[in-house]
């Protein structure tokens, strides 16, 4: 491998402070079984389900070099497969006889394998996050990748005119649901080469391990934050959807302000109002600012002022812990 080709990959590592639950363990199962007998997975869920964390990790039970690529309304085939980048020019002068000077110049153009083509010629594992923010016909040339596992190249490449794909290649793909600004409808052709995982919100379980892990609060804090956000989740009208980033965000906050999960502790009231109302619908529709705030100030004195929120963690670890009944996809899994 050159030197350029070694800056494009990733190391497969395990992630520092990556949380694994019997959610977590149950999704990365069914991904590398899937791999493992020679299909793509597609993680398909909204934002904030955890899908670029899941697919990096699942490139990491795999134990290929990765090569990470961001789905983006620019690309082209080029940006996939390679190009002419810059140009070569070898000049030749012979003044071997002093009255004679003869020169020679050969100028042509110098090709570049992008990371597609370098993930298929050595089989890298590839991690395409969003892909489906790349215009379809950008990602036309996976569809031979995918089922015919050849990859067609421009005559410019200066080789063969198609690659025959490393039998290692894997591939891991993220999107984005097609309702969502600045995606594209994925061509059946291609979504029918691919296993799809659907990806929803975490189960309360691993939200509240996840927000302890990314934050450093004790773990009654985060199982108070989550259950407050979840809370609001659940009962809040025109699409405020808040996900466990709003969790960790609020939990990060409150640590650095220092301040208390109680129900009369201001900074820990104004944080969560902030936060939380900030989390409109995807779909864009108008939201009530002034009913969601009203709910929030409600889940803060319900969930919050109870005795079980306000006790300390050797306590609470004594007291029943009253978890949420879990949705149907949760028992499901």
């Amino acid at each position: 491998m050159t030197d350029d080709m070694l800056t494009t990959l990733l190391e497969p590592r395990s992630q520092s402070g990556f949380v694994e639950t019997d959610y977590v363990r149950n999704v990365m199962a069914r991904g590398r079984s899937y791999l493992e007998a020679g299909f793509p997975v597609h993680l398909r869920g909204g934002s904030g389900t955890g899908k670029t964390t899941l697919a990096m990790h699942l490139a990491h039970l795999v134990g290929r070099p990765v090569v990470l690529l961001h789905g983006d309304e620019e690309f082209s085939t080029s940006h996939l497969v390679g190009g002419d980048h810059g140009y070569h020019l070898r000049k030749v002068v012979d003044n071997f006889i002093h009255s004679v000077r003869k020169t020679e110049e050969d100028f042509s153009r110098r090709w570049v394998d992008s990371r597609l083509t370098l993930a298929c010629q050595h089989g890298f594992t590839l991690v395409y996050d969003e892909f489906t923010r790349s215009r379809p016909e950008a990602n036309n040339v996976l569809l031979a990748i995918l089922q015919e596992g050849m990859l067609d190249l421009p005559t410019a490449r200066g080789s063969e005119g198609y690659l025959r794909v490393h039998p290692q290649f894997r591939g891991i793909f993220t999107s984005n649901p097609e309702e969502y600004v600045g995606t594209h409808k994925v061509q059946d052709a291609l979504r029918d080469r691919m296993v799809t995982i659907d990806l929803g919100h975490f189960d309360w379980e691993t939200e509240a391990a996840i927000t302890q892990a990314r934050s450093g609060v004790a773990r009654h804090e985060a199982q108070t934050i989550v259950s407050l956000v979840r809370a609001f989740r659940d009962r809040a009208r025109n699409g405020f959807a808040p996900t466990v980033r709003a969790s960790i965000m609020i939990a990060k906050i409150v640590r650095a302000r220092g301040a208390t999960l109680d129900a009369g502790d201001h900074a820990f009231r104004e944080t969560c109002l902030d936060v939380l109302s900030s989390e409109p619908a995807g779909g864009g529709a108008h939201c009530d600012d002034g009913d969601a705030k009203a709910l929030i100030e409600d889940l803060i004195d319900e969930i919050c002022a109870s005795p079980v929120a306000a006790q300390g963690p050797r306590e609470q670890a004594a007291a029943p812990r009253a978890q949420p009944v879990p949705s149907a996809r949760e028992r499901n899994l």
